[in-house]
């Protein structure tokens, strides 16, 4: 069976999508619509833009999104899912491509998902960690022993897991993580605190926007981050969507259950090749390709 999958943020890169901007009339026409629904011009800033541009939340997000679904688009009759599964921002990618989302909302609540993370940041400076070489187990027990806000967000592959939280939390985890044997635990270049409680003013924001948005049953079933299970059920997809704000990112189980329920091929759609190289960190028993352009 064929899995498509999606990345998240910190996959973006300056000239992404711009082959499929000047190779396909279908593509040049979505990422005019999202200019205009966007109301700026991201393609300039995909295309020519810098490094610092594209980290920017409310650009990096949107970015990641269009070259991903633009890809599936432009792929047409050769894209045929059988299951999907997007990491974070990439689960409204997948949404999109499945059809249980339109183009158009979906891109519109990515920005308003953006928009809210920023907001989120700036009310409590926070951070994030990635944790190499420790038992999840492990992590999980040092993270709960803080007095501080520190949670496991980013369950990506076997032995590499990435935290969020507070600085000092964060600070005191990394001691501790590399006391236990970690590894490394390195402080990550990210605005604020991903997946955890300390992205509840934006959870509350999004759940608004999600619940006045149309959601159909897709054409194959999703893997959603907060449970790591299939659901085709519109209702079911929005509540998960709403709870992945605060919730961890359970990447290397939703892996696991695709393959167990017969993905055997899996295919990266979208900027750079992070999901792949988890893929197969996960299993080497299946294909994994990652697709940046036609």
């Amino acid at each position: 069976m064929k899995a498509y999958v999606f990345p998240g943020q910190g996959a973006q890169f300056v000239g992404m999508g711009k082959d499929l901007y000047d190779n396909s009339p279908i593509a040049k026409e979505l990422f005019e619509q999202a200019n205009q629904i966007l109301g700026f011009r991201i393609t300039d800033l995909m295309f020519s833009g810098t490094a610092e541009d594209l980290k920017q939340t409310k650009v990096t997000q949107p970015a990641i999104f269009l070259h991903s679904v633009i890809l599936a688009k432009v792929l047409g009759d050769d894209f045929k899912p059988e299951m999907v599964a997007g990491h974070s921002l990439g689960e409204f990618s997948a949404l999109v491509t499945a059809g249980a989302l339109n183009f158009e909302d979906g891109l519109k609540l990515v920005y308003a998902r953006a928009m809210a993370m920023q907001k989120a940041c700036e009310i409590q400076p926070s951070t994030m960690a990635a944790v190499l070489g420790l038992d999840d187990n492990k992590v999980e027990e040092i993270c709960a022993s803080i007095d501080e806000v520190v949670v496991p967000a980013n369950y990506n592959c076997p032995g590499q897991l990435v935290i969020s939280g507070s600085i000092e939390g964060i600070d005191l985890a990394c001691e501790k993580l590399k006391e236990a044997g970690a590894k490394r635990a390195l402080k990550l270049a990210v605005g604020g605190a991903f997946h955890s409680p300390l992205m509840e003013p934006a959870r509350k924001e999004l759940e608004e926007a999600i619940n006045n948005t149309q959601f159909n049953v897709p054409v194959c079933p999703i893997y959603q981050n907060v449970n790591a299970k299939p659901t085709t059920n519109p209702e079911e997809i929005k509540k998960n969507l709403i709870a992945q704000l605060t919730a961890p990112v359970r990447w290397t189980q939703t892996v696991q259950n695709m393959i167990t329920d017969g993905a055997t091929h899996f295919i990266e759609l979208g900027p750079g090749n992070v999901l792949q190289g988890l893929i197969k960190k996960v299993s080497k028993e299946v294909e994994a390709e990652s697709k940046q352009s036609l």
